[in-house]
């Protein structure tokens, strides 16, 4: 089973990226993805959440109507759409999966409700 994060990289403010998620191993039928973020020093950050169940999208405050999360079942890939990109959106970027009968709102935050974590792409935010 692999994760594979990518599309990190340097972008200047009110700009835009979009990170690929691809998942090996698993299907995006059976799995919920989401995104995470950590920045230098702090704690790891959820960022948003597709369910494999029924398509439902869910999004922490700071990034909504900012950021879009998308998947695509037929290539095995979940997308981070960023877009205005402000300065307290760097950070590496994580995505992780787990089993949709077991994802629960209530918990939808924390990263101890994913069992399987890809490594990071890094986005930088700068002029």
């Amino acid at each position: 089973v692999q994760l594979q994060a990518s599309g990190g990289g340097l972008v200047q403010p009110r700009g835009s990226l979009r990170l690929s998620c691809t998942v090996s191993g698993i299907t995006l039928d059976n799995y919920s993805i989401g995104w995470f973020r950590q920045a230098p020093g702090k704690e790891r950050e959820w960022v948003a959440t597709i369910s494999s169940t029924d398509g439902s999208t869910y999004y922490t405050d700071s990034v909504k109507n900012r950021f879009t999360i998308s998947g695509d079942n037929a290539k095995n890939t979940v997308y981070l759409q960023l877009n205005s990109l402000e300065h307290e959106d760097a950070a590496v970027y994580y995505c992780a999966a787990v089993n949709g009968l077991w994802l629960r709102t209530s918990t939808i935050k924390s990263p101890l409700q994913y069992e399987l974590w890809g490594q990071g792409t890094l986005v930088t935010v700068s002029s």
